[in-house]
């Protein structure tokens, strides 16, 4: 019929198109019964070889192409080309099969290698030849009939494997081709057997099956090991025994059995299988192959016994790199893949080897030959399979990309939870190597949770480790993580009870200080390491203080780019005024010069700033409402540093001074150096400046002892308690004379009178004149005088907490005055 056959795939003719693949460049012609493509599955993508007969030109030819077809596609075996699909025309046969090379290319580049390597690469390959020539023989009952060099073929891995079924034949079949048509082959007596030459290829239909693929395999090992030598006499008529000469560079172990195999005498000659079963003997020529024996032990690994794996394990281990590349790369990788995944053995022994041979694994293909199978073997819940693989992370780590590493971390996360302190620990080791290549949600988020329960981790070197691992990781995380995490992370280590522990957290600071701004390392940092400058263990002290030496030399370095002050233009010019900051000059050098330095301007100058700061206005445009003939009140102010009990009531009406005197406080006479002239009026600015001065005077007077010489509560009396902290002394008045000056000038005699106490005024405010009730005539002044005074009786604890509110409300009244002078004196100016 002249239509197209599709044989597993709906498919069209060559020109028409939707082929099962994509041809490739040309590789051989093969003698030119068919020619060899390159090829790729389009289904899949991988690579396969196409193997093409065009019959149209040599219609003689399709009977091979035909047979070729059939009997590739029903023979299966290891060391035969394994077949995929066909497409088959009226004039073309397309068949493809994995992907090979001709041997004869092969062969040439081998021929540059060592002896010794080369040789135990042909004596592998022809074991495999020998063994598929076994298989065709006897269990097929078949003849090959065409063992050459174009019909052996070289898989990826390096493997030989048996081709050219053209005329593949048994001699049972109706349909055989070989005893017919055997003598189409391209130089077909070049490789035939003597028989064959002389009674042709028919005779081979009553003999031994095997015999004619005996003889052909004798002249296919001359030709891999002798080349140049190619047939060699013995194939010529009357066919003589082989010489030694003839020998070449055949191993002198086989060539006795090289001559059985070229024995002219088909009854006499070596068949292939006894051939494979003399080089299979003990200390055989194919037994002591190491490439025979890693072949046949990868095969059987999953049924050999504990001492058959671990020998084939260590002879792998031994001689890895004496392997061939593509051997080690497509036959023993994959076969210890497959062993590990169904766990046919240890994979803390496998999985090291498995890492060795990737190696040479080619960037494009590690992701399919090693990355799938290893991330598979992540989610093992194994702990031996999931050690080994932590232990081997640096190894491949590399060749992971991103995507590889998210699929990865739901299951080594499963790590930092594990029962076994040797897993956790391993975890967190292999966090390092995986952390540039996290997304930023597992670093910044799933990571660190993880993290800060390994801080808490019952082991020590776990502890320790995790604050390594934070510390290296802090430079990658985020703004905002580095502020909320690192220096709670290292503030734990620093209090941890391994002393090492303690070592790396302030190792970790020092690591990570460009993560920290002088804010932070002047308010977080510094004083979270600051214990551990006075640490137990002098390692840990030592560390502290070279921390501590680096972050203060930041600091400088920063405090050195900041601007002197950062005070307001008015302010500058009123700390001018009142002196209150220290110059450059008067900084202390010394504990006993800071502690002077203290006492001597820092609260003096604030009340000096304050008071200034807060009245010189209100003296500046106010004047006092009183005679100037009096003297100025010296303890008239607000802005005590402690409550007084002395007030000098100024009364403008009648020009009478009350100063009631309370025992205990001292209280300076007014100056009178300088007669005051009645009817003259100071300045404010002359005002403001005795006030300022008497302030001054005052505060350092009170700096000296601010609580007073006087016990606060008498520890051995009953009916003391702590009330006597929020109420004042009791105030006695004790009589003092005191000048007064009439508006007529005259002197009047000094006067003595009780005067309401009134609390003073803890206000920073500089008081001004205050007007206070006193008597309304010189006559009751006089009076009071007359009468000595009369100690008052103590009071009791409500007495005194009233009097203590009666004096808080007239301190509020007189603050009231104070502020509307202000606004008046405003106003004026």
């Amino acid at each position: 019929m002249d239509y197209l056959r599709s044989l597993g795939t709906v498919l069209v003719n060559k020109s028409g198109l939707n082929l099962p693949f994509s041809l490739g460049p040309t590789v051989s012609s093969l003698d030119g019964i068919c020619t060899l493509y390159d090829g790729t599955k389009r289904d899949d993508g991988s690579p396969v070889s196409v193997f093409e007969y065009d019959f149209s030109q040599k219609k003689n030819l399709e009977p091979l192409a035909k047979n070729a077809l059939r009997k590739l596609r029903t023979t299966r075996h290891p060391d035969v080309l394994k077949y995929i699909d066909a497409v088959e025309s009226d004039s073309t046969i397309f068949i493809m099969t994995e992907r090979v090379r001709p041997l004869q290319a092969v062969l040439d580049s081998w021929s540059l290698k060592g002896s010794k390597e080369r040789e135990d690469w042909l004596l592998w390959g022809l074991h495999r030849v020998s063994v598929a020539l076994a298989f065709l023989n006897d269990p097929c009952a078949s003849t090959h009939g065409n063992v050459r060099t174009t019909s052996v073929f070289i898989s990826p891995s390096g493997e030989w494997k048996l081709g050219g079924l053209e005329v593949l034949s048994n001699p049972s079949d109706d349909a055989a081709v070989l005893y017919n048509l055997g003598g189409l082959l391209p130089n077909a007596m070049t490789w035939a057997a003597p028989e064959v030459k002389k009674n042709g290829w028919s005779s081979l239909k009553q003999g031994d099956p095997s015999a004619a693929d005996a003889y052909s395999l004798g002249l296919l090992i001359n030709a891999v090991f002798n080349p140049t030598n190619h047939p060699p006499p013995t194939a010529h008529p009357p066919h003589p025994p082989p010489t030694a000469a003839s020998r070449g560079e055949i191993p002198t172990a086989i060539f006795p059995l090289v001559k059985n195999l070229l024995n002219p005498s088909n009854k006499a000659r070596w068949s292939p299988k006894r051939f494979l079963d003399a080089g299979m003997a003990d200390s055989g020529f194919f037994s002591s192959n190491r490439l025979v024996q890693v072949c046949s032990a990868l095969d059987n690994f999953t049924l050999g016994s504990e001492s058959e794996k671990n020998a084939l394990l260590r002879n792998l281990n031994e001689s890895a790199d004496s392997f061939p590349p593509e051997f080690a790369m497509h036959r023993i990788l994959p076969s210890l893949l497959k062993a590990l995944e169904f766990g046919g053995a240890s994979a803390a022994t496998m999985l090291p080897l498995v890492i060795k041979f990737g190696k040479n694994v080619s960037s494009d293909e590690y992701q399919n030959t090693l990355v799938a199978p290893l991330v598979k073997l992540f989610a093992s819940p194994d702990r031996g399979t999931r050690m080994a693989l932590l232990d081997q992370l640096p190894e491949y780590v590399e060749k992971l990309d991103k995507k590889t590493v998210d699929k990865i971390f739901p299951h080594l996360q499963t790590g930092f939870s594990d029962t076994v302190a040797l897993i956790r620990e391993a975890t967190v080791k292999s966090v390092i190597l995986l952390a540039p290549k996290f997304s930023d949600r597992v670093l910044n988020n799933d990571l660190l949770r993880h993290l800060a329960k390994m801080q808490t981790d019952p082991e020590a070197s776990i502890r320790t480790n995790t604050c390594i691992l934070i510390g290296r990781l802090g430079p990658t995380l985020g703004y905002n993580t580095k502020k909320k995490v690192l220096v709670p992370a290292f503030t734990r280590a620093i209090k941890d009870t391994f002393v090492h522990a303690r070592v790396a957290g302030l190792m970790a600071f020092m690591a990570t200080i460009d993560c920290f701004d002088a804010e932070d390392l002047a308010t977080k940092v510094i004083p979270n390491l600051s214990s551990a400058m006075i640490d137990k263990e002098k390692l840990v002290r030592d560390q502290a203080f070279k921390a501590m030496d680096l972050f203060i030399k930041k600091l400088e370095s920063h405090a050195a780019t900041m601007p002197e002050t950062a005070i307001s233009d008015v302010n500058d010019k009123l700390a001018a005024i009142t002196g209150a900051a220290p110059q450059d000059g008067t900084l202390a050098n010394s504990a006993a010069g800071a502690a002077g330095a203290l006492a001597g301007w820092a609260i003096s100058s604030i009340g000096k700033r304050l008071a200034a700061t807060d009245m010189q206005s209100a003296i500046g445009g106010a004047t006092i409402d009183r005679p100037t003939s009096a003297p100025p009140p010296e303890d008239s102010r607000i802005g005590n540093l402690r409550p007084s009990p002395l007030l000098t009531s100024v009364s403008a009406a009648n020009s009478t001074v009350t100063t009631p005197a309370v025992p205990g406080f001292s209280i300076k006479p007014a100056s009178r150096g300088k007669g005051l002239q009645l009817g003259a009026h100071k300045s404010s600015s002359a005002v403001s400046a005795a006030l300022i001065d008497q302030l001054t005077e005052e505060v350092a007077a009170e700096n000296d002892n601010p609580w007073g010489g006087d016990d606060l509560m008498d520890v051995n009396a009953d009916e003391d308690d702590w009330s006597a902290f929020e109420v004042a002394p009791v105030p006695v008045v004790q009589p003092k004379p005191t000048p007064a000056f009439l508006n007529g000038g005259s002197t009047l005699s000094s006067h003595q009178t009780k005067s309401p106490p009134m609390a003073r005024s803890r206000s920073p405010l500089v008081a001004t004149a205050v007007h206070s009730q006193t008597s309304s005539s010189a006559d009751q002044w006089d009076s009071d005088a007359a009468s000595p005074p009369t100690p008052s009786a103590p009071l009791t604890k409500e007495e005194r907490a009233a009097e203590m509110a009666r004096r808080k409300e007239e301190r509020k009244q007189r603050i009231a005055m104070l502020k509307e002078q202000k606004k008046t004196a405003a106003k004026k100016s």
